[in-house]
Protein backbone atom coordinates (compact mmCIF):
# COMPACT_ATOMS: atom_id res chain seq x y z
CA UNK A 1 0.00 0.00 0.00
CA UNK A 2 1.84 3.10 -1.34
CA UNK A 3 0.23 6.18 -0.98
CA UNK A 4 1.52 9.44 -3.34
CA UNK A 5 1.34 12.58 -1.81
CA UNK A 6 2.14 15.90 -3.31
CA UNK A 7 4.92 17.54 -1.52
CA UNK A 8 5.65 21.05 -1.92
CA UNK A 9 9.15 21.50 -2.30
CA UNK A 10 9.05 25.01 -3.06
CA UNK A 11 9.96 26.98 -6.21
CA UNK A 12 8.02 27.82 -9.04
CA UNK A 13 4.73 26.04 -9.74
CA UNK A 14 5.35 23.59 -12.79
CA UNK A 15 3.92 24.66 -16.39
CA UNK A 16 0.38 23.18 -17.39
CA UNK A 17 2.19 22.86 -21.08
CA UNK A 18 5.82 23.34 -21.09
CA UNK A 19 7.99 23.79 -23.96
CA UNK A 20 9.95 20.65 -24.70
CA UNK A 21 10.64 20.70 -28.40
CA UNK A 22 13.55 22.42 -29.71
CA UNK A 23 15.20 22.88 -33.20
CA UNK A 24 17.93 24.29 -34.94
CA UNK A 25 18.42 25.89 -38.00
CA UNK A 26 21.82 27.62 -39.53
CA UNK A 27 21.73 30.85 -41.30
CA UNK A 28 24.48 32.21 -43.86
CA UNK A 29 25.80 35.54 -43.59
CA UNK A 30 23.18 37.28 -45.72
CA UNK A 31 20.57 35.50 -43.68
CA UNK A 32 21.66 36.62 -40.81
CA UNK A 33 21.93 40.28 -41.52
CA UNK A 34 18.45 39.84 -43.07
CA UNK A 35 17.14 38.25 -39.73
CA UNK A 36 19.43 40.93 -37.62
CA UNK A 37 17.27 43.71 -39.66
CA UNK A 38 13.92 42.16 -39.03
CA UNK A 39 14.52 41.15 -35.41
CA UNK A 40 15.93 44.87 -34.88
CA UNK A 41 12.96 46.65 -36.65
CA UNK A 42 10.55 44.95 -34.60
CA UNK A 43 12.17 46.34 -31.11
CA UNK A 44 12.53 42.72 -30.18
CA UNK A 45 16.50 42.57 -29.60
CA UNK A 46 16.82 40.67 -26.79
CA UNK A 47 13.35 37.99 -27.34
CA UNK A 48 14.82 36.60 -30.90
CA UNK A 49 12.63 32.87 -30.06
CA UNK A 50 9.25 35.91 -29.37
CA UNK A 51 10.02 37.02 -33.09
CA UNK A 52 10.74 33.67 -34.65
CA UNK A 53 7.92 31.83 -33.12
CA UNK A 54 5.11 34.60 -34.54
CA UNK A 55 7.17 34.61 -37.83
CA UNK A 56 6.48 31.29 -38.14
CA UNK A 57 3.12 30.99 -36.90
CA UNK A 58 1.87 34.23 -38.65
CA UNK A 59 0.74 36.26 -35.77
CA UNK A 60 0.61 39.73 -35.68
CA UNK A 61 3.71 41.10 -34.75
CA UNK A 62 2.89 45.01 -33.08
CA UNK A 63 5.76 47.08 -32.44
CA UNK A 64 6.84 50.74 -31.21
CA UNK A 65 9.32 52.71 -31.80
CA UNK A 66 10.80 55.63 -29.19
CA UNK A 67 12.44 58.45 -31.08
CA UNK A 68 15.22 59.37 -28.45
CA UNK A 69 15.54 62.92 -30.08
CA UNK A 70 11.88 63.18 -29.73
CA UNK A 71 11.98 62.40 -26.00
CA UNK A 72 14.42 64.18 -25.08
CA UNK A 73 13.69 67.34 -26.59
CA UNK A 74 9.95 66.50 -24.92
CA UNK A 75 11.63 66.08 -21.61
CA UNK A 76 13.76 69.46 -22.34
CA UNK A 77 10.81 71.32 -23.26
CA UNK A 78 8.95 69.66 -19.76
CA UNK A 79 11.59 70.89 -17.27
CA UNK A 80 11.32 74.73 -19.55
CA UNK A 81 7.50 74.64 -18.60
CA UNK A 82 8.48 74.08 -14.79
CA UNK A 83 10.97 76.65 -14.92
CA UNK A 84 8.78 79.11 -16.76
CA UNK A 85 5.86 79.09 -13.78
CA UNK A 86 8.86 79.40 -11.21
CA UNK A 87 9.72 82.61 -12.92
CA UNK A 88 5.84 83.57 -12.77
CA UNK A 89 5.17 82.61 -9.89
CA UNK A 90 8.80 84.62 -7.91
CA UNK A 91 7.29 87.90 -10.72
CA UNK A 92 4.46 88.14 -8.62
CA UNK A 93 6.20 87.95 -5.25
CA UNK A 94 9.20 90.56 -6.33
CA UNK A 95 6.13 92.54 -7.54
CA UNK A 96 4.52 92.57 -4.61
CA UNK A 97 7.34 92.88 -2.32
CA UNK A 98 8.25 96.18 -4.14
CA UNK A 99 5.26 97.59 -3.88
CA UNK A 100 5.00 97.07 0.19
CA UNK A 101 8.07 97.83 0.65
CA UNK A 102 9.83 100.47 -1.28
CA UNK A 103 9.22 104.33 -2.56
CA UNK A 104 7.52 104.48 -5.92
CA UNK A 105 10.83 106.23 -7.34
CA UNK A 106 12.53 103.19 -6.32
CA UNK A 107 10.07 100.40 -6.88
CA UNK A 108 9.93 101.94 -10.97
CA UNK A 109 13.17 101.93 -11.05
CA UNK A 110 13.35 98.08 -10.26
CA UNK A 111 10.56 97.50 -12.21
CA UNK A 112 12.52 98.58 -15.01
CA UNK A 113 15.09 96.02 -14.47
CA UNK A 114 12.37 93.16 -14.10
CA UNK A 115 10.83 94.45 -17.56
CA UNK A 116 13.92 94.25 -19.48
CA UNK A 117 14.49 91.07 -18.23
CA UNK A 118 11.22 89.57 -18.74
CA UNK A 119 11.21 90.65 -22.52
CA UNK A 120 14.31 89.02 -23.05
CA UNK A 121 12.77 86.18 -21.36
CA UNK A 122 9.85 86.52 -23.91
CA UNK A 123 12.25 86.33 -27.17
CA UNK A 124 13.85 83.62 -25.53
CA UNK A 125 10.47 81.98 -25.62
CA UNK A 126 9.68 82.68 -29.06
CA UNK A 127 13.20 81.50 -30.17
CA UNK A 128 11.76 78.08 -28.29
CA UNK A 129 9.01 77.87 -30.19
CA UNK A 130 10.41 78.68 -33.52
CA UNK A 131 12.82 75.42 -32.54
CA UNK A 132 9.61 73.44 -31.77
CA UNK A 133 7.67 73.99 -34.50
CA UNK A 134 10.82 73.11 -36.83
CA UNK A 135 11.68 69.99 -34.84
CA UNK A 136 7.69 68.92 -35.39
CA UNK A 137 8.14 69.75 -38.69
CA UNK A 138 10.88 67.54 -39.36
CA UNK A 139 9.67 64.38 -37.14
CA UNK A 140 6.28 64.76 -39.11
CA UNK A 141 7.99 64.24 -42.34
CA UNK A 142 9.61 61.09 -41.19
Amino acid sequence: MTTEKNYNKGGRPPKTDPCRHRYSIKLNDADNAQFLSMLEETGLRYNAAKFIKTSLFKREIRYVKLDKAAMDYYMRLTTFYSQFRAIGVNYNQVVKHLKATFTEKTALAMLYKLEKATIELVTINRKIVELTEEFEGKCLLK
